[in-house]
């Protein structure tokens, strides 16, 4: 363990890389050695948002670099696999976005890797730590929902991709994009976490040029009923995320805000404490690779949403 800033590189400088590479740019415990893009304009955007950093249109530069402690990986899903697994067997911790991959095999692979190599490995969930899951996840388990009866997840997105995502063309596309693994992840986790591994009853999925237009499953998490519907159709952007208890239910609505519904109706809870962003979630990262406990999700944990989330697309 070493209170040294973490050495870190950065794969991929899209949305969500930049993002991340502005937050660890900032924090003291980490030092950005190199990030990577195989985009010039990505590359070019950030020379200009960061002079001085050292940069490359090759990530498998980064992975290789010998004085790395760890990588953070923002490049399609397609690529994950690749990256991580090249990084942890080169000795580096892996930070990843979510999806964990798209293929059953290569998810298995960086599983396979990561309890191998022993390195921390973490995928970048919203939800992991957002205080209203955090709040859900300790209500179930101090019994205060009473016994749990389902969970409910409903998307609404009246377009796909969304206007921040629409550089990255991959977004769209049935291969590797589409809600479900975008945006549906992240509550699969949810559920997976508050509930355990959810079991296939029943998947259904339509297509558009843009990826999913509608999709429809049904879920057992040990018994319990866990439905998602998603369309992609006119109408508010919707994310709303619902756990029924026989004593309260809970309701997470726009990523973050928690209402506690009963017989009187649903009331807005007022959270204390840090809402829980990129910024908690990267430095939870570095405590992690200092050997702290964490509550970020690991690949195991990444590898049972995207059995769940495949589903769909397997069955269509």
């Amino acid at each position: 363990m070493t209170d040294l800033p973490l050495r870190l590189g950065v794969i991929g400088l899209g949305a969500m890389g930049a993002e991340m590479l502005a937050i660890a740019v900032a924090l003291p415990d980490v030092t950005v050695v190199l990030a990577a893009d195989p985009s010039e304009s990505a590359l070019e955007r950030t020379r200009i948002a960061h002079p001085g950093l050292a940069l490359t249109n090759d990530p498998t530069e980064v992975v290789s670099h010998p004085e790395l402690d760890a990588v953070y990986i923002a490049a399609p899903p397609v690529t994950h696999a690749g990256y991580a697994i090249a990084a942890m067997k080169s000795g580096k911790a892996v930070f990843c976005e979510k999806p964990l991959a798209v293929d059953f095999q290569e998810g298995e692979e960086m599983v396979a890797v990561a309890e191998a190599t022993d390195l921390v490995n973490a995928l970048n969930y919203t939800l992991s730590d957002r205080s209203a899951a955090v709040e859900v996840l300790r209500a179930v388990r101090t019994g205060e929902a009473g016994d749990i009866l389902g969970v409910d997840i409903r998307f609404l997105f009246p377009e796909w991709p969304r206007e921040f995502q629409k550089d990255a063309l991959w977004v769209a596309g049935r291969e590797q994009g589409g809600f479900l693994r975008e945006v549906g992840s992240h509550y699969v986790f949810l559920t997976d976490r508050v509930l355990g591994p959810l079991t296939p009853l029943h998947t259904e999925v339509t297509y558009g040029e843009n990826g999913e237009s509608t999709a429809t499953g049904l879920f057992s998490a040990d018994g319990i009923p866990v439905r998602l519907t998603g369309d992609v159709a006119a109408g508010p952007e919707t994310y709303t995320w619902t756990l029924y208890g026989s004593q309260r239910s809970y309701r997470i609505t726009d990523w973050g805000d928690l209402s506690v519904g009963d017989a009187d109706g649903w009331k807005p809870v007022e959270l204390t404490g840090p809402r829980g962003g990129e910024d908690t979630r990267l430095a939870e990262f570095v405590r992690a690779v200092r050997g702290y406990p964490s509550t970020l999700a690991d690949f195991a944990a990444g590898l049972r949403v995207q059995q769940a989330i495949e589903t769909f697309h397997a069955a269509a």
